[in-house]
């Protein structure tokens, strides 16, 4: 073909149909017009064939079923098929956004998890382990703080031994040993609490991790038991005799026993030795005043002392309550005569000191069984706890990280059917160009057809 820039447009075309097909001859004309005889041929082989096309599509009226059929399956399948193409790009656009914001939400939430799990433990959460670590050093301390905090709970402990000695006439019972213990002397070892007398030493527990590092520094015996069982036999020329043959060895015990009488050998009566033996038991003067093991620990590191200070509160907590209640009631005949005989502490006693008694409980047994303390008590009883606790946190930490990843890959994916919608728009623009020409063109033909009366095809809105 000549170098033609209309040309190269029509036939760089996905189809070429009739309409082409006239205006490339029309174009040829004027390229070929030197190949032009005097009977009005071209000689031009490239005119011919394209004339040759053009007549072969007129026969019959084949463009028209060509064009018509071009026609339809535009309207049909092609616009259709891209108009979905670019309705979903925009449905997965709006989805993709969608997900994007669900998950940066449950990112923000999950790290607000975090944070908040991190505040119960009374940690920032920069270094979990090492923060975690830090508070159970700082335990001892803490527990100190609330066995002082007991010191001002003298009242209400007189106030509940005499309101049961009252009761029960004289009652020499002892109402909450441990608390009053606590509330004389504070925090003390579980040594002092048991025997009334301060340890002169103390020799605290070795922790799990003490035990795991020592567990680590084992002596390597090499293959010594594996190459003695595998030794070869030596034979040292050694029988033993039959067990049926008595060996006479030329000892006999009476013997024995009669010349050591005989040679009036003393072993003492123990009465006039002063160098006798004598054995100590367990928490003699030898061991005396060493805390050892779980003695070693205060009262309210030991769970089982801890629990039973806790259920001492909560019993003076009930009675006080109990108090308030009655105080608050109007006084009956009967109540009046019963008190009347009862000592000055317990007539003396108003609401608002009643009141003041509880909150005070209230805040030691708070401080006590509060979730951070739960956790510090957990971890103290067992290092490993640490561990396990900033995996839990970590994974909060992880999971947000994973989500803000998805939300990346949404962002990517939107960004990608974007692209592609940006894509198809053109083409969709372009198919329905050309489609609207095929349609003037055929209404253009029909309408010559019948004396150029006006032709509109139905049904092919664009």
């Amino acid at each position: 073909m000549p170098e033609n820039e209309e040309i190269k447009q029509l036939l760089a075309g996905s189809y070429i149909h009739y309409f082409h097909c006239l205006r490339i001859v029309e174009l040829l004309k004027g390229t070929e017009a030197s190949t032009k005889n005097i009977f009005g041929r071209y000689s031009s082989q490239r005119m011919k064939d394209w004339q040759e096309i053009v007549l072969l599509y007129e026969k019959d009226n084949t463009f028209l079923v060509e064009l018509a059929s071009l026609l339809v399956r535009n309207v049909s399948y092609e616009i259709p098929s891209l108009k979905k193409q670019i309705s979903k790009c925009q449905q997965l656009q709006q989805e993709y956004t969608r997900k994007e914001e669900e998950y940066q939400l449950a990112a923000t939430e999950m790290r607000e998890r975090f944070y908040a799990s991190c505040k119960q433990y009374g940690i920032t959460g920069d270094d979990v382990r090492r923060e975690l670590l830090a508070l159970v050093k700082d335990l001892p301390s803490q527990l100190d703080d609330i066995g002082a905090g007991a010191k001002g709970l003298l009242e209400a402990i007189d106030l509940y031994q005499a309101c049961v000695q009252f009761v029960c006439d004289g009652s020499t019972e002892q109402v909450v040993p441990l608390l009053r213990h606590v509330q004389a002397q504070g925090n003390t070892t579980i040594y002092e609490w048991r025997r009334g007398i301060k340890p002169t030493s103390v020799e605290r527990p070795k922790t799990e991790e003490a035990v795991e590092a020592a567990g680590e520094d084992v002596i390597d015996w090499g293959d010594f038991g594996a190459e003695s069982a595998s030794a070869p036999e030596v034979d040292y020329g050694i029988s033993v005799e039959e067990a049926s043959e008595e060996i006479d060895w030329g000892i006999s015990v009476e013997s024995e026993m009669q010349e050591s009488s005989a040679a009036g050998i003393d072993w003492g009566d123990g009465k006039d030795d002063a160098s006798q033996i004598t054995l100590l038991e367990a928490g003699s003067e030898a061991s005396e005043g060493i805390a050892r093991g779980p003695d070693a620990l205060s009262i309210l590191e030991n769970s089982e002392s801890r629990n039973q200070f806790i259920d001492e509160l909560m019993e003076l907590e009930i009675f006080l309550s109990q108090r308030i209640v009655e105080t608050g009631e109007e006084a009956d005949i009967l109540s009046v005569t019963q008190f009347q005989l009862a000592p000055p502490i317990l007539q003396d006693q108003t609401k608002e000191k009643l009141e003041a008694m509880v909150a005070t409980i209230q805040d030691l047994i708070g401080r006590l069984t509060s979730l951070r303390m739960q956790h510090l008590f957990m971890i103290l009883a067992s290092p490993r706890y640490v561990d396990r606790v900033t995996e839990l946190l970590r994974q909060k930490l992880k999971q947000a990280d994973l989500l803000l990843l998805k939300k990346e890959l949404m962002i990517q994916k939107r960004q990608e059917a974007l692209e592609e919608q940006a894509s198809l728009e053109p083409k969709l623009d372009l198919l329905l160009q050309k489609t609207r020409d095929l349609q003037k063109l055929i209404e253009a033909d029909i309408s010559k057809r019948y004396s150029g009366r006006p032709v509109n095809l139905m049904g092919t809105s664009l």
